[in-house]
Order: structure tokens, then sequence, then C-alpha cells
């Protein structure tokens, strides 16, 4: 193997989005393979790649073509060749990808809570009757009109710093981050606090960062090997299992956590109406080795429940994902045009 490590003349290429989080995650990941394999950081080398989500930020996804279009060109220029490793927020992704390209090296989860953040109220129980907040996600959007059905919600894009701003700008008086982009961008102070799943349970995958590779480049397979956490790959087996089953439409705010426990994977599940004014829960345990058709098992104890929200969960092209995803470009398992 030793023969087959990337150098400072033949360096590995890590492709990432442009964002300040995005950066951070592929230099963690850079970081990892430095360890593991005791290479110089000149042996990889960051490739940015501009993905239309980032550029559009004045319409909501849905209206653009969806949550694919964080990963879509990123994948492409994996296909391509153009680079070696693609670095995702894990809860961006579908539960299938392309042709040729398959995750199974994830990074140790961070902190999977969503985080509170507002220049005035100290949570969501302080916001006054009526008060604007902001979010992007289908998901946040439906639980927070679920128990607060009194605020006003306003779309609210763009990566951590744009989103600061609005709220600088009074857009809005509250919105939600994810904690583990702001512990990984050394900016947990701008929460008012995380928010208990109990209360706002997290998207599938939150705080979780996979690497994409292709499925016949058995160098890069042993590199990735040598840095797979192996208990949060249990984890979101099942959580990705629990989405995979619901194949629900992009405009379905879907929730789902999973834990480990003495050999077990604790599971639990939510499904909202988009407007918030139904929601279905249920968990389930059993052995981590078997979280995948755990997973499976409660979408579909969820879905004999759902009778009440099937409208929401109208049907879509196979392989289309649901929030964790708050969009798709469309149908996976093939690459795209």
């Amino acid at each position: 193997m030793t023969q087959d490590m990337p150098t400072p003349d033949r360096p590995l290429r890590i492709g990432t989005r442009g964002s300040p989080l995005a950066l951070a995650q592929a230099h963690e990941t850079r970081a990892r393979l430095m360890a593991a394999h005791d290479l110089p950081e000149a042996a990889f080398e960051i490739v940015v790649i501009k993905v239309t989500g980032d550029q559009v930020l004045d319409k909501a996804l849905k209206e653009i073509g969806g949550k694919g279009l964080f990963t879509r060109e990123i994948e492409e220029a994996l296909i391509d060749g153009g680079i070696d490793i693609a670095v995702h927020s894990m809860k961006d992704m579908p539960v299938e990808q392309p042709a040729g390209l398959v995750i199974d090296c994830y990074l140790p989860r961070e902190d999977v809570r969503d985080a509170f953040v507002s220049p005035s109220a100290a949570g969501i129980a302080d916001l006054p009757q009526g008060a604007i907040v902001g979010s992007s996600s289908l998901r946040r959007r439906a639980q927070l009109a679920h128990r607060r059905p009194d605020l006003q919600l306003v779309e609210f894009r763009g990566n951590v710093q744009t989103r600061l701003r609005k709220l600088e700008d009074g857009v809005a008086v509250a919105t939600f981050l994810a904690m583990a982009g702001l512990n990984r961008l050394g900016m947990a102070d701008v929460a008012r606090g995380p928010i208990d799943p109990e209360e706002m349970l997290p998207a599938v995958a939150q705080g979780a960062i996979g690497v994409e590779r292709r499925v016949a480049d058995d160098r890069v397979a042993a590199m990735l090997a040598a840095i797979h956490h192996r208990d949060t790959g249990l984890r979101l087996d099942a959580e990705r299992g629990f989405l995979a089953e619901l194949d629900g439409s992009c405009e379905t705010p879907i929730a789902g956590l999973a834990l480990l426990d003495d050999g077990e994977v604790w599971l639990r599940g939510e499904i909202l109406r988009p407007d918030g004014s139904e929601a279905v829960a249920d968990e389930i345990r059993g052995p981590a080795a078997e979280g995948a058709a755990l997973g499976r098992d409660l979408a579909r104890r969820l879905l004999g429940r759902a009778g009440v929200l099937r409208l929401a969960l109208r049907p879509v092209a196979a392989g289309v994902r649901a929030e964790a995803c708050r969009g798709s470009s469309g149908p996976r398992g093939r690459r795209r045009p």
C-alpha cells in the first residue's frame, strides 16, 4: 500500500463545497487521513467545487431543484475523475448514490442537536406570540409549527454566516442551526443553547460527515477504512434505513435519531405534515448489527399509523429522499444527465 500513497507530486484530491463549514469538514478529513497514514499536508489537495445550491439564495430549494443541488456537481467531478473523494454533510445526502459511487466511511459524529439562535430570546418557549422565525429546513419549520402554531415562519437560506447576518438585519428574531456545524466552526457560543432531542428530534444523519469514493478505487477504499468510525456507521445504518423505507418526497418533514447502548441501537423517528398540524412518532430497539432492518421496521410502523399524513407522504420516483432531505434533483442510483 505504501507505494500507492499520495505524495506532493500526486496528491489525493478532496472535493468539497466552498462554504466555511464545508471547508472545515474537508480539513478534518484531511487531518484524519494525514494522522492515520503519516502523510504530509502537501500530499492532499482541497478542490472547491461551486454548486448551484450555494449560488441561488433568493429562492426556496424546492423551487430550484432541491437539495441535490448541493451534491450534484461534486459527484459528477468524482465520477469524471476530477477528484478522488468527496466530503459531505450526511444530512444532505440521499440514501442511494449514483452508479459507481459509494459512501462507506464516516467520521466520528459531532453533536446531533439543533441549536437555538436568537439575539433576544433564550429559547423556543421565550419567543413572543407571533414572532418571526427563519429557517429553510422543512423539518424544523414543521416541528416548530406543531409546537408553536402562533409563530410566523419565513424562508432563511444561506450558510451559517449568511443566516447570522439576516438575524442582525432583523429579518427574523430567531433561527436554528446545527450544533455540529457551530462546533466545527468554533462558533458554539453563537447558540443560546442546544435543543434537547425530546423537544426537537434532529434530521436523519445530522452531525455526521461522510466520505464518498468511486466503488472501483481500491487504493482510496483502503485509505478511508483507516479513518472510518464504526459506531457512527452503525447509527447511520439505522437512520438511513428508516429514511430509505419512507422514500418520502422532498416536501416531507422527517426526523430520526439512533443511539447505541450496550450492543443495541435505539432509534426514534417522526413524520409530520409540512404545516405542522399533525405528527406521528415512535421508537424501536434491537441489535446494532441489524440497524438498517430496524430502521425499515420503524418506518413501516409509522406509515401504518400515518393515515392522516398520507397527503404529506405523496408518492414520488423511487430513490428520491426526504429531509434529512430538503430536496433532490431527481432519481438516484444512476448518473444524472
